[in-house]
């Protein structure tokens, strides 16, 4: 974190008020590509550690890409014959990130990367995938009669009903069997180039529509456009009342490309999704590699959201692809010209930006903004994604008999408890439950062919008790493994137990960690206190007066930074300029709100020297000097 930044930020910590919970957007993405986190459980639960110890509060895991799912699904399974990606098949990388996010307390939002592509290919022709080997009516098509391919992607007709269908059934599948706290959509869904939808069955719709007229050959010619547009559109009318009509709290968010480029290149019309209410979550792919250009489309995303930008618009940051990867100073101006115009979190694309270099970018992020936990918005102010309640074999709240001996096996934390078939033994969880609701109960478990078959648990609600058994030799159940969902009282609450009843002659039954994760589908209206965030009372009071304040730290090298207090909301300016007058940069230009501001310069590639930044806020103007020292 920049050494000026710190210092300031302490200084205005430094009266501190009790306040109603920070609420930010704190997303990244989990690709199947250039990243090895979804291709192990062990690798999940360790980013997942990873990323709520940087505050980080929800994740966005790729669930379908080249015509295929990171998930076992049926739907797939009965058109393709291929249920989950080969390179994940016996695993379920999906139900894994559930349950690692969860117990950190992350939120979960499968993202459906490819949309309505199906296949990426260089080739000429293109090889098709999967999908459209079984498939080919399914793919979108070029005037010429060639199937639609942009930039190496092959596409599939979204203006085809039966192209949205199959969307629509993979979404209800994974809303149905995962406890998901949203969905995501990106720049492939709904789209398509604009060159395409010429295939007979895109054809024969506009033509049902338009007396038997042809559609125009020119796909950019702008009625053609507006209707495949609309076709397009009611993906995301047909998403909402799925997944609303399914659960209510399960969230549409959607990351486009940038608008307009997005309609006039790929028919993504997120005008039409924000004016209609279609999505929850707007986070536009602000993908660019330096700040003006950045600037430039977080003020037209701001302006595209309209009044409710503060609350639904999220900004999507590039943070690394292919050999790229964001400087440390570049990415906190991005996030600080967020909280300038009052943008309430971002999204990174990808996980491994926060972890080049040794975690550099993740540090930064956190020392200078995650500290604080934040909330995910449009929980009402609520702790959606608690963390679990975890309680070790060892802990306090575990109560053992006689009969258990440690064994020199790893679990979730240190080593794990055998009992033989001979004696009595039993261990007690008792969980510290602050409020009454539906929890699903989880144990850890070593999995080994020594161990019983049927390890035998009770869990204990606030009416019943539920008898049930874990294979504790199958490999599958290795890690968290769920027993079953049982409602409890707020208090001090022992809802899980295990004996070696029923254990075979000869076979072991082993005892790890137990953990109760809230179950939202039953508990919605459950409340949890978040934590709290502290704010100086001069950030929150409004100023008397447009002030500029002098920046800190000056002298500097290589980045300075500069409070602005407005009285009221104003239309400013602030641009930095050299000791002969020359402007070198604009730190910002827009409407602000009454409220202190505070914008970073950063003065990498400016020689040493004396410089000045002109504030302008509704016709008055201030000044300072700003001394670079290299």
């Amino acid at each position: 974190m920049n050494t000026g930044n710190a210092l300031l930020t302490a200084a205005m910590l430094a009266v501190a008020l009790h306040a109603q919970p920070l609420e930010e957007m704190r997303a990244v993405k989990l690709t199947d590509v250039a990243s090895q986190v979804l291709y192990t459980d062990d690798n999940i639960a360790e980013a997942m550690d990873y990323l709520a110890s940087i505050g980080v509060n929800a994740v966005f895991p790729a669930v379908w890409n080249a015509s295929m799912t990171q998930f076992p699904s049926e739907v797939m399974d009965s058109l393709t014959g291929v249920p989950i990606d080969p390179q994940f098949d016996g695993r379920d990388p999906l139900g894994r990130v559930v349950v690692e996010a969860h117990r950190v307390g992350i939120e979960v939002y499968p993202w459906f990367e490819y949309g309505f592509a199906a296949w990426y290919s260089t080739a000429d022709p293109p090889t098709l995938g999967p999908l459209l080997a079984v498939r080919p009516d399914l793919a979108s098509r070029d005037v010429d009669g060639s199937i639609t391919v942009k930039d190496g992607f092959v596409w599939m007709s979204g203006v085809n009903p039966e192209v949205r269908g199959l969307l629509l059934k993979l979404v209800e599948e994974v809303v149905d069997n995962y406890e998901v706290d949203g969905v995501e959509f990106s720049d492939r869904i709904p789209a398509l180039p604009i060159q395409g939808g010429y295939d007979s069955v895109s054809v024969a719709i506009y033509r049902a529509e338009h007396a038997g007229a042809d559609p125009p050959t020119n796909g950019a010619d702008p009625s053609w456009m507006r209707w495949r547009a609309n076709k397009l559109n009611l993906f995301y009318k047909d998403v909402q009342a799925l997944v609303k009509g399914k659960d209510e709290n399960v969230v549409v968010a959607s990351s486009p490309s940038v608008y307009p480029w997005s309609y006039e290149n790929y028919l993504q019309d997120a005008r039409s999704w924000l004016d209609s209410g279609m999505i929850d979550h707007f986070i536009p792919q602000l993908y660019r590699y330096n700040y003006a250009d950045y600037q430039y489309e977080l003020n037209q995303a701001i302006a595209r959201a309209g009044e409710r930008s503060d609350e639904i618009l999220f900004a999507g940051i590039l943070m690394n692809v292919g050999s790229y990867v964001v400087s440390e100073s570049l990415l906190l101006d991005f996030m600080q010209l967020n909280r300038d115009r009052n943008v309430p979190g971002e999204a990174f694309f990808f996980y491994e930006g926060l972890r080049k270099n040794d975690d550099a970018l993740g540090t930064a992020v956190y020392d200078a903004y995650y500290k604080t936990p934040a909330i995910v918005p449009l929980r009402g102010g609520s702790d959606w994604r608690p963390p679990a309640l975890i309680v070790n074999e060892t802990d306090t709240g575990a109560e053992t008999s006689d009969g258990w001996l440690v064994t020199n096996v790893p679990g979730f934390e240190g080593k794990i408890l055998r009992a033989a078939d001979t004696g009595s033994a039993s261990i007690d969880y008792r969980f510290d439950v602050e409020t009454a609701a539906w929890y699903d109960a989880y144990v850890y478990t070593a999995t080994s062919s020594a161990w019983t078959t049927d390890a035998s648990y009770r869990l204990f609600g606030a009416t019943d008790t539920l008898d049930t058994t874990l294979d504790q030799t199958a490999a599958a159940n290795r890690g968290w493994r769920k027993l079953g969902e049982v409602y409890l009282e707020a208090g001090e609450r022992t809802a899980i137990r295990l004996t070696n009843e029923g254990v075979s002659s000869g076979d072991y039954v082993v005892a790890d960690a137990a953990m109760l994760m809230v179950n939202r589908r039953r508990s919605p209206d459950a409340v949890f206190v978040a934590v709290e965030e502290e704010i100086a009372s001069d950030a929150r009071e409004i100023p008397d007066s447009f002030t500029l304040r002098q920046n800190y730290p000056n002298p500097f090298n290589p980045a300075t930074s500069v409070r602005i207090e407005l009285p009221r909301t104003s239309e400013i300016r602030v641009e930095v300029f050299d000791a002969l007058g020359r402007k070198t940069t604009t730190l910002a230009e827009g409407a602000y709100g009454a409220g202190v501001h505070e914008f970073r310069w950063n003065a990498d590639g400016y020689p040493s020297g004396a410089y000045f930044l002109r504030a302008e806020a509704n016709e008055r103007v201030a000044s300072i000097k700003m001394l670079l020292l290299k």
